[in-house]
């Protein structure tokens, strides 16, 4: 018994490609393509160009963000510059983070410092001073 075929295509299968009627003797048409004789117009350089001068400007952002992070830390401390041009504005956003880490653990060293003192001194109180009986 012979198998039907179902549209040409079995499931997980791709369709068979439809070719044309067109001879070996009729050559394809090609699309045309128009060179334009003086290039760019005015308006598409004008835009390249402010393209090119906001890429410039964000480039120049990011180094001297790079430059004022790197003034700031110790020599070693410092990431390589190969590594830190590689990553880009990355290295950017990763320095502002450490930074609000920084300031975050500084004070929870504070606050730890503060309660722990207060609790000392209400040791001493209570117990070699006898202030509060319990």
């Amino acid at each position: 018994m012979a198998k039907r075929q179902r549209g040409g295509a079995r499931p997980g299968q791709r369709a068979p490609l439809q070719r044309g009627s067109q001879s070996a003797s009729t050559p394809a048409v090609k699309p045309v393509v128009v060179a334009r004789p003086g290039g760019l117009s005015a308006d598409e350089l004008d835009r390249a160009a402010e393209l090119e001068a906001q890429i410039v400007a964000e480039e120049r952002a990011a180094v001297s963000s790079l430059a004022r992070g790197r003034g700031r830390r110790s020599g070693a401390d410092a990431m390589p510059a190969s590594r830190s041009r590689s990553a880009g504005s990355l290295a950017v956003v990763a320095e502002e983070e450490y930074r609000y880490v920084v300031r975050d653990l500084r004070r929870i060293a504070i606050v730890f410092a503060g309660i722990f003192g207060l609790l000392l001194v209400s040791w001493f109180l209570i117990v070699v001073l006898g202030v509060v009986r319990i």
